[in-house]
């Protein structure tokens, strides 16, 4: 059973908006997961929080959030605007460093669809010496196809086997990445990760490169050829 030092909704106030989060920190937290949810989702997410779950209970904080507000989401328009979506993730992981209860914590971030973009550039936009990892599930890392070559973060993406134009898209992105990276598909699985098992595998997946990267103490080198 996992013990939990804090869990409840906080308020994030960045630039001139505030923003509901759920913060979950258990008991000797190794990092911090923040995640970034697809369009037309929100920290509701019942897959992202499965994914969030599986973290905690491995020994992850985790932070879903909404990345607008409810009236900002009422604009279809702004559901795709990368840019201030990514500018709100770095705000947000600002904000967690200035908060003492997670203000010590290593950081790393979880895109969705997507939110893999805004996470991928907020990751280029704060570096590695702030965030350790990302991981990417089911996500458009093309979105952030102008910056891909700039991200120095160690990065997963996770793809539905069966999902087959987004796996070309993040295989195309893949080639464009220079820092440490790695592809892993869920075999059989679709965009949803909907098939028994597949969201499960895709946790356990995130689980593991967020035990490599994230965890106190991990050095590594920042790109592939230096592995």
């Amino acid at each position: 059973m996992t013990n939990f030092i804090f869990n409840e909704s906080v308020r994030i106030d960045v630039q001139d908006v505030s923003l509901i989060g759920d913060l979950v920190i258990p008991e000797n937290a190794k990092g911090l997961v923040v995640f970034s949810h697809g369009s037309g989702s929100s920290r509701l997410s019942a897959r992202n929080r499965f994914v969030g779950q599986h973290l905690q209970r491995s020994g992850f904080a985790t932070l879903l959030f909404d990345l607008l507000t409810e009236e900002e989401d009422q604009e279809y328009k702004n559901r795709f605007d990368i840019p201030r979506l990514t500018e709100r993730l770095v705000q947000t992981t600002y904000w967690l460093q200035q908060d003492p209860r997670t203000q010590d914590f290593n950081i790393a971030f979880f895109g969705a669809s997507t939110g893999a973009a805004s996470a991928i550039g907020a990751g280029v936009a704060l570096g590695p010496d702030i965030i350790k990892a990302v991981v990417s599930r089911g996500g458009r890392p093309d979105l952030a196809d102008t910056v891909l070559p700039d991200l120095l973060v160690p990065t997963l993406l996770i793809v539905g086997g069966k999902d087959e134009a987004v796996l070309e898209m993040n295989m195309q992105a893949q080639n464009q990445m220079r820092c440490i990276k790695d592809l892993e598909l869920v075999p059989d699985a679709t965009h949803l990760f909907e098939e028994p098992g597949a969201l499960e595998m895709a946790a356990q997946l995130a689980t593991d490169w967020f035990r490599k990267y994230l965890e106190p103490g991990k050095q590594q080198p920042l790109r592939q050829d230096q592995a």
